[in-house]
């Protein structure tokens, strides 16, 4: 009777701590992924505004705000649970979250009121039923760990808990506040670095086209009836109307809203541009109103860089012409404005404005107002320059730098730790024995 309780024992043991394992996990990449992105995060939190119809009495920085308390927040109670800090605490903590979240992803697969829920950022793409199924998962694994939080096996003794504490929750906030101010360290959507955007364009052929289905509303004897093509009634019914709708969406490339139109001529220079061999620079700025203008001499010293070797140099906005005009009066703009989709622009570079630099079609390099390239008089040119060429920064060793600065502290505190305690206990076992 005893062992069969031992085996009970250990068969919970075991399932509280993959339970444990698989929530820290998912928290922590969902957390981090949207660290290095809270613009994206804010957006995401705008189109539920929207879609509750209150977006216009929350303001952008409480938005803003929202998107990087979210992100420590997931990020912190994932590591929390994975060293099992504060077991009762996080537990409940996590039960709640999931609770919250599981409710919310009952709404949104019913009423689908947004394509993506924005669970993990741009890095991984679910559909909302399979977002619901994700977190009913997570919800029965936070009932299993809260049922059980003292099942935790602990990898950081309570007097050094304060370290991983505080340390997480420094590092999520700084990483947040590093990417707000450059870009994101990772990027994840289809016009990162190194990305073509012609090829993005493409339908590969025998791709799953779009289906639409055709309702014909006809009339007889008083009564009015829906009918579709395979019903389609006889000539003594009378024509009243028709409705089509999309039935299925079809392949959808991962670029599919690019287009740039000259907002002087309103002519299309999309396929022009991309198909262009030598350098081109857009600048990205999807509401001039809204545009940081604290660098445009670093702008302006580029666009004359690139009339002395004759590289293009457009802006990109969403904004009219108006707003046009008063930057330009504002700034000394002598660049030719191109309108592109607002949500197009938002997806392009995290910044506003930020500057990108394609050849080819292709996106050789990205940067953020705050971080603009030293492109002068003196500047060869972009052919012989950094500037001009891929970066050789690949993202394995992006990834090692994380690993480095935060779970590379974080093992060597718990190896630290860990021996001291058993070099504790050792010399208990020996005083006990003398």
């Amino acid at each position: 009777m005893e062992n069969s309780t031992m085996t009970v024992n250990a068969i919970k043991n075991i399932a509280v701590n993959v339970c444990r394992f698989l929530v820290a996990a998912t928290f922590i990449f969902s957390g981090y992924v949207k660290a290095i992105d809270p613009l994206g995060t804010q957006y995401k939190i705008h189109d539920y505004l929207v879609a509750l119809n209150i977006d216009s009495f929350i303001p952008s920085y409480l938005t803003l705000g929202a998107s990087v308390i979210l992100a420590a927040l997931e990020f912190s109670l994932g590591i929390l649970l994975l060293f099992a800090i504060r077991r009762r605490l996080v537990s409940k903590t996590i039960l709640l979250f999931m609770a919250i979240m599981t409710a919310t992803t009952v709404w949104i697969a019913l009423a689908n009121p947004v394509k993506d829920c924005g669970c993990f950022g741009d890095a991984l793409k679910l559909t909302n039923w399979q977002t619901l199924g994700k977190n009913i998962i997570l919800l029965a694994a936070a009932l299993a760990i809260w049922k059980a939080p003292l099942a935790m096996v602990r990898f950081i003794s309570k007097a050094n808990q304060w370290i991983v504490i505080n340390y997480t929750v420094i590092f999520c906030i700084a990483t947040s506040t590093y990417c707000l101010y450059d870009l994101p360290l990772f990027d994840f959507r289809p016009y990162h670095i190194g990305a073509d955007i012609r090829k993005g364009m493409e339908i590969p052929e025998g791709a799953e086209q779009p289906t639409f289905e055709t309702t014909f509303i006809l009339k007889k004897d008083g009564k009015t009836k829906e009918f579709t093509l395979g019903n389609y009634p006889d000539s003594t019914w009378t024509f009243v109307d028709s409705k089509t709708v999309q039935t299925s969406e079809g392949y959808v490339p991962p670029i599919h809203d690019f287009s740039m139109e000259d907002t002087a001529t309103g002519d299309d220079l999309t396929q022009d541009i991309l198909s262009d061999k030598g350098y081109t620079f857009l600048l990205i700025m999807p509401h001039l109103e809204n545009a940081d203008d604290s660098n445009f001499g670093d702008i302006n010293q580029i666009y004359d860089y690139c009339q002395k070797y004759g590289y293009r140099f457009y802006a990109l906005t969403a904004s009219n012409k108006k707003a046009i005009g008063r930057w330009t009066d504002m700034t000394g703009a002598e660049y030719g404005f191109l309108f592109t989709d607002e949500t197009t622009l938002k997806t392009i570079v995290r910044s506003n404005p930020g500057l990108i630099l394609i050849k080819g079609g292709t996106i050789i390099q990205k940067w953020s107002h705050n971080k603009l390239p030293k492109l002068n008089d003196s500047t060869p040119k972009l052919e012989k320059t950094p500037e001009g060429r891929l970066p050789q920064t690949s993202v394995g060793e992006k990834i090692g730098y994380v690993l480095l600065w935060f779970f590379m502290p974080l093992f060597l505190l718990t190896f630290a730790d860990r021996t001291w305690a058993w070099t504790k206990w050792v010399r208990r076992e020996k005083e006990s024995k003398s």
